[in-house]
């Protein structure tokens, strides 16, 4: 069984002198040779500041080649990689660099002084190490004559990253060496990627899609990634074209982005020589509108992948296949290495059609939730499986379908009403970019469906008119009772909606502009 120490140990022995990471910015690359050499300097460099096997090494950073490098490397020497969420609230970092234990923190120029706010009111030492994007720490400590001690084994944590925490606290998941390298091995099965691939990682690296999919996949099978700082609608296929990209992993919004400007590259995407090599897209993190899904397939002739994975799963629990395969609009999928199912509230396994809880089982599952025994026996239960608190069901062909997560479910007059729904209906208008359905208390029905959406660029939308819209396709129970114009809608570091946060940030939504991130960029 292969630890990260001894897939990058394996590839700089066979192919040592081949490209695995390409910096966009500034046309870097870092060969695997030269990644085992990174981390062995990370290794001495964490044993001369007295940072033992299994201890936290927290990082703040936007993407890059030093953000992959510290990725992998920190596991490899053996200690556990924190990676810190840069669109978080001050307050919920604050909690995960104390909660987790970290001794080090890693962090860009970016990002300097916000780490100074949140390293205030931690009761602990805590060695900050500034770190450039492109030269990467400013190490305090000589590098140690030797390595610090036992190399890692399959089941020893590399990886501790927190949840969203959209309805709370976050939660650390614990994920084995083992557990991460078997999400990027289920996405190289389920995408047949081969040496001879070369991913665009435009997601960050302190969320599992970026993390697992777009590196550790790639690290699996050999391959190769380009790693711009953040993403960027306007450079998104020129850095597909110049570093002949064959696959690209994404999130709906940035789908949306991308066919937000269709008018200006699809031609060229479609007819140009260069993107002949690419074989799809990948979409993952929050559920992709078929509506959208076939308007990029028909305009730019490249495949879209839909997937699904889990912080808790280091990713891909489910995927469509590839070409000639045809897959199933709105569907995530079938599984790829791991078992899924969907069960009721007893843990038994439903009939096909009928809707329950996905449950999860395979070898990519997180070891438990760091110092939280009571999270961890509420999802980790009998026989190894891993309960999601994601809703859906399985058609007759094994592929499953999600209708929403059990916490954000509007139960309106004693019936449950799937948000996703609702969104659907509404991306199918025309102008809407983005729609989020959710809850509010009602006396009359318990709950009372509401919604919001993001118009695209240079749309004015009504809302009576997409009141109305929603009455004539849902009928006036399903409808919400007031469809909200916002400028923005609160996500997850992956994409993925926060509806639950919705009805009190209903204001902020409406009049102030989007907050910025570290690696998004509409332009």
């Amino acid at each position: 069984m292969s630890t990260i120490l001894t897939l990058i140990e394996k590839w700089a022995k066979e192919r040592g002198n081949e490209t695995f990471l390409i910096g966009p910015e500034t046309g870097e690359t870092v060969s695997f040779s030269q990644l085992l050499a990174h981390v062995e300097d990370i290794d001495r460099r964490l044993s001369a500041g007295g940072i033992e096997r299994g201890e936290k090494v927290a990082f703040l950073m936007e993407n890059g080649l030093w953000s992959a490098i510290l990725f992998v490397g920190v596991m490899a020497s053996g200690r556990v990689i924190v990676p810190l969420n840069a669109v978080s609230g001050d307050d919920q970092l604050r909690y995960v660099l104390d909660h987790s234990d970290s001794r080090v923190l890693l962090v860009t120029e970016t990002y300097r002084e916000r780490a100074g706010t949140i390293m205030q009111g931690i009761d602990r030492d805590i060695t900050r190490i500034p770190t450039h994007v492109e030269r990467g720490p400013e190490w305090p400590w000589e590098a140690a004559a030797e390595a610090g001690g036992e190399a890692p084994e399959p089941e020893d944590i590399g990886l501790l990253i927190y949840t969203s925490g959209t309805t709370g606290l976050p939660k650390g998941a614990l994920l084995s060496h083992r557990s991460v390298i078997a999400g990027g091995r289920y996405t190289v099965e389920a995408h047949a990627l081969t040496a001879e691939d070369r991913a665009l990682c435009v997601l960050p690296l302190y969320h599992i899609n970026g993390e697992i999919v777009t590196v550790i996949a790639p690290l699996y099978s050999g391959g190769s990634l380009v790693i711009p700082y953040k993403y960027s609608t306007s450079a998104f296929w020129k850095w597909i074209e110049r570093y002949h990209c064959t696959w690209f992993s994404v999130v709906p919004t940035i789908i949306a982005y991308v066919l937000d400007k269709a008018s200006e590259t699809a031609e060229h995407v479609k007819n140009g020589e260069g993107f002949r090599q690419v074989r799809f897209g990948r979409s993952a993190s929050s559920a992709l509108s078929p509506e959208m899904h076939k308007a990029f397939e028909e305009s730019f002739g490249i495949r879209i992948v839909e997937t699904m994975g889990l912080t808790e799963t280091a990713a891909q629990i489910l995927s469509n296949p590839l070409p000639p395969a045809t897959g199933k609009y709105g569907s995530p999928g079938i599984p790829y290495g791991n078992e899924v199912r969907v069960v009721d509230e007893n843990g038994n396994e439903l009939p096909r059609g009928e809707v329950g809880e996905l449950a999860v089982r395979g070898d990519n599952l997180m070891s438990g939730y760091y110092k939280n025994p009571e999270a961890t026996a509420g999802a980790l239960k009998g026989d190894g499986w891993f309960y999601t608190g994601d809703l859906g069901f399985q058609d007759e062909d094994d592929y499953f379908f999600i209708t929403g997560r059990i916490k954000e479910l509007i139960i309106k007059g004693g019936e449950n009403v799937a948000p996703r729904e609702i969104d659907e209906v509404l991306l199918q208008h025309t102008g809407v970019l983005e729609a989020a359905a959710y809850a509010i208390p009602d006396e009359r029905y318990g709950q009372e469906i509401m919604a919001c959406v993001v118009p695209s660029e240079g749309v004015e939308l009504s809302e009576q008119a997409l009141q109305d819209y929603c009455v004539e396709k849902l009928g006036r129970f399903k409808a919400p009772r007031q469809v909200s114009v916002v400028r923005w809608v609160p996500k997850g570091p992956s994409g993925k909606i926060q509806r639950l946060k919705i009805p009190d940030m209903l204001e902020e939504l409406r009049t102030t502009p989007p907050p910025e991130t570290s690696n998004m960029s509409q332009d």
